[in-house]
Formats: structure tokens, C-alpha cells, sequence
């Protein structure tokens, strides 16, 4: 608790609240951080807490949010301060009551991404590094797509797939598919958008009001078709969700295909943090993929 107290001075100090007579309780969901509610006489605070080490983690989650903050697209927790006091890394942002995204919120959303999907960002990657759950993922500054996606994501992931003993049949497969990725973009040009990164089904919500609500990024510039695969994982959005978002911005038909490729990335970062499990569906993922290819 003492470190939890240097974290509440720090709110103190930054929002010019007192928080002498708050309320701390512990919220649950995550699996990651530690998570708190600070209830003052005034407002509310999230805070999320972890080790010393993992600030970076904290930073980079927090410019994700300010950056799409800035777009003015779609709602996100408000960043109150963040950094690492006495033995511990610390997040805190506005404390938000939230509900299940559902009825009309659900097509706002849709368009609400398809708005923050719009600008045209200068290059593909990232200013930092961040983390996808607690995968390193590596953003360096890149001015083709294919080579990134096939660097920086898939390649990524299969190496630490092979770090964790997972080997054989998925590195054969995924090493032909490194070789392939250029075909999978024949006739379409992604241009550099600013992504959540990690839009699925529980990194969103809606407010009181209605309004939808992402958290949790794991943010870079990319194909939003990136993320808009994956809000087809994991349970899915919902069709009013994918009406939204081509009521503001066109979808190309090689969709269809690229998305199993872009959620290959999400299904082999599960295996690597929560294992085996994932395996027989990563698996089966590159071969479909591998098929399309000789379809």
C-alpha cells in the first residue's frame, strides 16, 4: 500500500485534487497490471500498477491514447499521469463506468473507427516500441507495408514461437508464408493509419451515455484492415459494427482473405502467452492461407 500512496501523491500533485480522504479499491479483468479505483469527494481514478521495469509499457500505452485522443474520433480514457515512483510503474487515467457495447452504440463505434482510420499518417510503425498483451512488438519506421507486416509481425511472432519450443510444422509453414506475403496484397496499397492495435471485443465498451469507449491499445501506424480484422476475432463486433464502418470508408474486397492473415498475428501471440492451446489454430490459419495461394 505505501507504494500505492506515492502513486496517489502523484495525483495529488498533477490534478490538484485532494485525495486525503479517497477510497482505494482493487478492480479486476486485468491479467497484466495490477488495477485500483481511487474515489475522491471530487472524481474518480483508474490506476493500473506493475513492476519498476515495465514503465516503458505504461508510456507507450498512454501516448497510444493521447494520439487517438487528439483524432477526435472515438472517446478514450483521458491520461492523467503516468511514470514510475518508488518501486513501482503506474498508469493512471480517468476512472470511466462502463457497459456492455451494444444497440446503436455498436454502429457508432464502427464508425468511429472507420473516422480514426481516415488521416493519412506519415510512414508505417511507430515513434516507440510497445507491447501486444506483454509481447514485445517492434515498431521501427518503415515505408512498405509488406515488409513490415512480414518483419515486424508475423516474423516476429514466429521467432518467439520457436524461443518458447514451438517448432516443426508451424515454422515450415509460417517460413512460406514470410516468402508469400507479397501476393496476398496484389492490387492494393495500404496507406499508413493510426491503430488501436488490440481492438477486440473486451477493449471496448460504452459510457453512461451511450458512447463507445476503446481502451487498452496497443497503438502504430498501419493498414486499417489490421484493425478491422481483428474486431472479427475473438466474438466479433457485429454486422450493425461492419455497417458503420463502411459507411464512412470503403473496405477492398481482398478483405476477405487478408484478415485471417492480419488475425494470424493475434492467434500466434496468444500461443506464445498462453500456449499450446492456440496451436491447433495457427496451424490451421496458415494453411488456409497457404491454399488461397495455390487456389
Amino acid at each position: 500500500m505505501t507504494q500505492l500512496n506515492n502513486v496517489i501523491q502523484e495525483i495529488e500533485r498533477v490534478s490538484g485534487i485532494s485525495c486525503q480522504s479517497a477510497q482505494i479499491s482493487s478492480v479486476g479483468g486485468g491479467c497484466i497490471n495490477a488495477a485500483y479505483q481511487l474515489k475522491t469527494a471530487e472524481t474518480s481514478f483508474f490506476i493500473k500498477t506493475n513492476q519498476p521495469h515495465l514503465v516503458d509499457m505504461f508510456v507507450a500505452e498512454a501516448e497510444g491514447l493521447q494520439e487517438m485522443s487528439a483524432l477526435n474520433a472515438v472517446r478514450v480514457p483521458e491520461v492523467i499521469c503516468y511514470g514510475e515512483v518508488q518501486e513501482v510503474s503506474y498508469l493512471v487515467l480517468e476512472y470511466m463506468s462502463l457497459g456492455s457495447l451494444r444497440g446503436a452504440a455498436t454502429g457508432r463505434l464502427g464508425e468511429q473507427l472507420a473516422q480514426l482510420h481516415q488521416p493519412i499518417q506519415p510512414y508505417f510503425g511507430w515513434h516507440r516500441n510497445n507491447t501486444i498483451g506483454s509481447t514485445p512488438q517492434i515498431n521501427t519506421r518503415a515505408s512498405d507495408w509488406i515488409s513490415f507486416w512480414q518483419q515486424q509481425r508475423l516474423g516476429k511472432q514466429l521467432e518467439f514461437a520457436a524461443g518458447n519450443g514451438f517448432n516443426g510444422s508451424l515454422q515450415r509453414k509460417g517460413e512460406r508464408l514470410l516468402e508469400q506475403i507479397p501476393e496476398f496484397f496484389t492490387g492494393y496499397q495500404p496507406s499508413p493509419s493510426l491503430l488501436h492495435g488490440d481492438l477486440w471485443g473486451g477493449n471496448a465498451a460504452a459510457d453512461q451515455a451511450g458512447n463507445p469507449v476503446i481502451f487498452d491499445p496497443a497503438s502504430y501506424y498501419g493498414d486499417a484492415e489490421a484493425d478491422l480484422a481483428m474486431t472479427e476475432l475473438f466474438g466479433g463486433f457485429g454486422n450493425d459494427f461492419h455497417a458503420g464502418y463502411r459507411s464512412i470508408r470503403s473496405v477492398d474486397g481482398g478483405y476477405q482473405t487478408r484478415k485471417t492473415l492480419y488475425n494470424l498475428y493475434h492467434i500466434l501471440n496468444h500461443l506464445n502467452l498462453f500456449g499450446g492451446g492456440y496451436l491447433g489454430q495457427a496451424d490451421a490459419m496458415m494453411s488456409q492461407l497457404l491454399a488461397e495461394l495455390r487456389g
